[in-house]
């Protein structure tokens, strides 16, 4: 049967990724995968403010909790997916780097990670 690290190595081994954090919502990190000079531990601590802040404007504009977050930045970007209400998926991906069938696996396979954790 795998096993998170097992999710975790997958994920990473896709074309573009350069970092696959597995979180807490408290910030600390539960697995990762990192190249590319990302610290996991520095990136796993800033995530919760920032899903925290975008569960607050979802609610103030009716769209209820958080899910899932795409922020791009001048040198790719960050994805963040909530997987149990204790833990976060965070996946950075390099420029250019085709998000969509990425987001789209996760989704399919939400459940799946959810209940290795």
């Amino acid at each position: 049967m795998p096993t998170i690290h097992d999710v975790v190595r997958a994920l990473s081994g896709r074309a573009g990724v350069d970092a696959v954090i597995i979180l807490g919502r408290d910030g600390l990190v539960i697995d990762s995968h990192a190249g590319n000079g990302v610290d996991s531990e520095d990136v796993s601590a800033l995530i919760p403010s920032m899903v925290t802040a975008s569960s607050r404007l979802g609610d103030a504009a009716g769209r209820g909790e958080f899910h899932t977050g795409v922020v791009e930045f001048a040198s790719g970007m960050l994805l963040v997916v909530s997987i149990t209400p204790e833990t976060l998926l965070a996946i950075l991906v390099a420029p250019d780097t085709n998000v969509g069938s990425l987001l789209y696996e996760i989704e399919r396979h939400r459940s799946a990670i959810a209940s290795l954790l």
